[in-house]
């Protein structure tokens, strides 16, 4: 299984550079597990952009739309408490932000803290190093993998 954190989903919903090959990934394996907390984390970078004239109108509605349909189609960590509990302790092993220890936390509830057998998705070097540290296997760069 593949749990994607929110920097591997926006490459999916507007257009950067890792764009051609994060599709190419996501059409190979498009079986997502993402935490609840993902569509928030999204709509951010999504209105940050649009805030700084990256992104108009448009692409921002077109962008949401596109978030809003692999919301429905992804599988989702819900903010139980045993999330929070993980996060708390990852917090203290890892130089994480808040948001990202709930990612990871989230993917190791997900994965029943089993996470060799599982990959995690991630364009984020800090996030990513951590959850290679529980033991994912990290898919950081979709041109190695596609």
């Amino acid at each position: 299984m593949n749990f994607w954190d929110s920097s591997a989903i926006l490459p999916l919903l507007v257009e950067e550079t890792t764009t051609p090959s994060a599709l190419v990934y996501y059409a190979d394996n498009p079986e997502i597990v993402a935490w609840w907390g993902t569509p928030v984390e999204c709509t951010s970078a999504l209105a940050r952009l649009e805030r700084e004239a990256r992104l108009d109108s448009a692409g921002m509605t077109q962008a949401l739309g596109q978030l809003n349909a692999l919301q429905m189609a992804w599988n989702e960590v819900q903010p139980l408490d045993g999330v929070r509990q993980i996060a708390q302790r990852l917090l203290r092993l890892h130089p994480l932000r808040a948001a990202d220890s709930l990612q990871l936390a989230a993917a190791l509830l997900a994965c029943e803290h089993r996470p060799q057998s599982w990959q995690f998705v991630c364009l984020d070097t800090r996030l990513g190093l951590a959850a290679e540290r529980e033991g994912f296997k990290l898919i950081q760069h979709f041109t190695a993998i596609a």
